[in-house]
């Protein structure tokens, strides 16, 4: 289950980009353990494979535990899980140098997001959050007809679920959005599916994934105050590849429409 390792490119509404961007990766866990299973740990070298080889700024490892323990049991586990990965980075030998934290942070709660399923819940939370950091040039970007990659807001594989970080990064973007007048469209898209059709939403079995990610902005843009006349959202599947890698594939973007 990547996170939808998803590598939504963030840029800011104040006419300028921020001046660094993350890549996002989870490794998932089976119940009590922190080792990791043969399909995890090749997704990982997979994922660790094709990261950019220059400039990496800094790595972050955070590991997660269900709500099932106690408090120093689930503390303890958390930080076992995240030192597992910080051992196949140096495994790796993928800038292990650049590790700034390896961070245990205990249980998370059922109600983190949004499903009835408490095992999926569960299985969601058994998990160690990877965040590679790169330099982002800054430029100055027109108001008006512009495509903003959200950068930085990042889902779980699958779903339209938000990655623990991203919330973060999506009320900053809310904010400067709110500040300012321009009408526009959220357009989600994916990787990894054949052809131009959309990936399957795991939540619902449906195939729209890249539209209940476009709706989820837009749910969250409108509990954060903007009005629903300015935006609209749509699903474009697997229609517009960048070339640029799958992680650059799966992303959301804000099209705006008049300023």
């Amino acid at each position: 289950m990547l996170k939808i390792n998803f590598t939504l490119f963030l840029f800011l509404f104040s006419n300028i980009l921020f001046s660094q961007f993350n890549i996002e990766h989870s490794v998932y866990f089976d119940t009590d353990i922190f080792s990791l299973t043969k399909t995890e740990k090749t997704r990982l070298q997979k994922f660790i494979n094709t990261l950019p080889k220059k400039n990496v700024l800094q790595i972050e490892i955070y590991g997660f535990c269900d709500d099932i323990g106690g408090n120093n049991y689930n503390l303890t586990l958390s930080q076992n899980r995240a030192d597992a990965i910080k051992e196949i980075f140096f495994s790796e030998s993928f800038f292990s140098e650049k590790i700034v934290t390896v961070d245990g942070k205990g249980e998370l709660l059922l109600n983190i997001i949004d499903e009835k399923d408490p095992e999926i819940i569960r299985a969601l939370n058994r998990r160690v959050d990877i965040v590679i950091g790169y330099p982002e040039k800054k430029q100055i970007i027109s108001p008006k007809k512009e495509k903003l990659v959200l950068k930085n807001v990042l889902f779980i594989t699958g779903y339209s679920y938000l990655t623990f970080s991203s919330k973060k990064e999506l009320d900053i973007i809310a904010d400067k959005i709110k500040k300012s007048n321009f009408s526009f469209i959220i357009q989600g898209h994916v990787c990894c599916t054949q052809g131009v059709r959309d990936a399957i939403d795991k939540k619902t079995n449906k195939r729209n994934l890249s539209v209940a990610r476009a709706k989820f902005v837009y749910d969250f843009f409108l509990e954060k105050g903007i009005k629903k006349e300015r935006m609209s959202y749509e699903g474009l599947g697997h229609r517009f590849p960048l070339g640029l890698g799958e992680d650059k594939d799966r992303r959301v973007e804000i099209l705006i429409v008049s300023d």
